[in-house]
C-alpha cells in the first residue's frame, strides 16, 4: 500500500478525532455554563419580584425555560431571549481571535460555543403579531476551557484581551444580564415612519387576533467587533 495513502489516512483519523473531542468538550462546557445561566436569569427575575412586591404598579416579570437551549426573561415590555446553538465554531482568518495570545498558544482553544441574547416587545409576543421584529444585542461565546469573550455594547463589560484570562462564572453572568437588562430598557419603542404606515392590507384591519399587524420593533442591535474597532 502506497505509504502516502497511509499518512494522509493517519492524519484524517487524527484530525477527526482530536476536532471531535474538542468539539464535543466545547459543546459540553457551553451548555454547563447556558444552565447555570438560565438559574441566574430566574434568580434576578424573582429577585426584582421581591423588591418590587410592595409597589402599587403591577409590573409584569416573568421567567420562561421553553426548551433545553432556550429561555426568556419578561420584564416590564421587554421580551429577553436567550438561545444556545447547538454547534460549535471557529472564526475568520480575519478575526481578532488568532491575534489573541491565548489562542496562538493552541488554535485549539479558538473553538467556541455561542449564545444568543435577543431583545424583542413582549406584546409582540401576547398578540402573536408574528411580523414584529426583534434584534440581537449580544453573543456570548465559550470554549472548552470556559473561557469566554461577548460582542454587544461595550457597557456590557468583556474585551477582546480578556479571553484566556477571565473564566464565566455565575457572577459574572449576573453583571452581564443585568446589563442586558438595562440596555433594553432604555431603549424606547419609536413610532415608525409614517411612510412606511400608508398601505395597510384588509386582512391586517379584519384580523380580530391581534392588536396590530404593523410592523414594529426596537431599535436595538450592534456591530459586531469582527467589523468594528470597538473593543
Amino acid at each position: 500500500m502506497n505509504t502516502e495513502k497511509i499518512d494522509q489516512t493517519t492524519y484524517i483519523l487524527d484530525t477527526l478525532i482530536e476536532k471531535s473531542i474538542v468539539k464535543q468538550e466545547t459543546y459540553l462546557e457551553t451548555l454547563e455554563n447556558f444552565i447555570q445561566l438560565k438559574k441566574v436569569s430566574q434568580y434576578i427575575i424573582s429577585n426584582y419580584k421581591k423588591q418590587l412586591s410592595n409597589s402599587s404598579q403591577k409590573i409584569n416579570l416573568s421567567f420562561s425555560e421553553t426548551g433545553v437551549f432556550e429561555s426568556s426573561m419578561q420584564v416590564a415590555g421587554d421580551m429577553i431571549i436567550f438561545n444556545m446553538h447547538t454547534n460549535v465554531f471557529t472564526f475568520d482568518p480575519k478575526h481578532w481571535i488568532w491575534e489573541n495570545e491565548y489562542v496562538k498558544n493552541n488554535q485549539l482553544n479558538g473553538y467556541c460555543g455561542v449564545i444568543n441574547v435577543y431583545n424583542f416587545l413582549a406584546d409582540s409576543f401576547k398578540y402573536n403579531r408574528l411580523t414584529d421584529y426583534g434584534f440581537i444585542v449580544a453573543r456570548i461565546f465559550i470554549n472548552r476551557e470556559g473561557y469566554y469573550f461577548l460582542e454587544g455594547n461595550p457597557n456590557f463589560g468583556s474585551f477582546n484581551d480578556d479571553f484566556g484570562k477571565q473564566k464565566i462564572d455565575m457572577a459574572r453572568m449576573r453583571e452581564i444580564i443585568q446589563s442586558i437588562i438595562q440596555y433594553a430598557l432604555e431603549v424606547d419603542l419609536v413610532v415608525p415612519p409614517l411612510e412606511s404606515m400608508q398601505v395597510a392590507s384588509v386582512e391586517q384591519m379584519m384580523d380580530k387576533r391581534n392588536s396590530s399587524k404593523i410592523e414594529i420593533g426596537k431599535p436595538l442591535g450592534f456591530q459586531s467587533r469582527a467589523n468594528t474597532n470597538i473593543k
